[in-house]
């Protein structure tokens, strides 16, 4: 099986392209974003592979990043989906905001996707809504991970409100800890030094 390709591209086009790896060329099937991401014909190229085998062809679906793969061997694994449509619809937006649309179970953004209709948004939304938090990629820990400041703090609140603290107190005792650090904290260092505040 083959995983991983790594040689001179000798010709591309927005959904595939030709790798020479030591006189053997590949045809790989790619979605937009690796495209963009590739360079010119010619530099070396190095492609993730999932590779597709049928009863009557071999077929490679190449990626950039490994959370581009990833997430197409998610979109895949869902019933009636097949790697054509999965590199469509990597294709039809960034992989986070994929990731994102799917989160919110936005189906009107889903549909926008060429060859996606209502039923197959609902089957990604339904099916994989709950398995993103596995990912393990940026994308996935997109909403838990880059926040602002503000919603940062609102977040710790929350904590605080749900440990049983009253909102007031929780509120300047994380406003007390976010002033004491020059550097945004992340939520686990700002909620314990919200609880240190609270404790005095």
């Amino acid at each position: 099986m083959i995983a991983h390709l790594s040689g001179k591209l000798l010709s591309k086009q927005p959904n595939q392209v030709i790798v020479d790896v030591h006189g053997v060329g590949y045809e790989v099937q790619v979605p937009l974003s690796t495209f963009y991401e590739i360079g010119e014909i010619g530099g070396p190229v190095e492609l993730r592979i999932y590779t597709h085998v049928r009863e009557d062809t071999i077929a490679l679906f190449g990626f950039q990043s490994p959370k581009e793969k990833l997430m197409f061997e998610q979109v895949t694994s869902i019933s009636g989906i097949g790697p054509k449509l999965g590199i469509t619809i990597l294709s039809g937006m960034p992989v986070d905001e994929l990731v994102t649309a799917i989160r919110q179970s936005n189906l009107a953004r889903l549909t926008l996707i060429p060859g996606v209709g209502k039923k197959t948004a609902e089957r990604l939304v339904v099916e994989l809504r709950d398995k993103l938090a596995k990912l393990g990629t940026e994308a996935a820990s997109e909403q838990a991970a880059v926040r602002s400041s503000s919603q940062q703090e609102e977040d710790v609140v929350s904590a605080l409100v749900n440990l049983g603290y009253a909102k007031p107190s929780a509120e300047k005792a994380v406003r007390a800890a976010a002033s004491a650090s020059s550097a945004e904290l992340p939520f686990e260092e700002l909620l314990r030094g919200a609880l240190r505040q609270l404790s005095r």
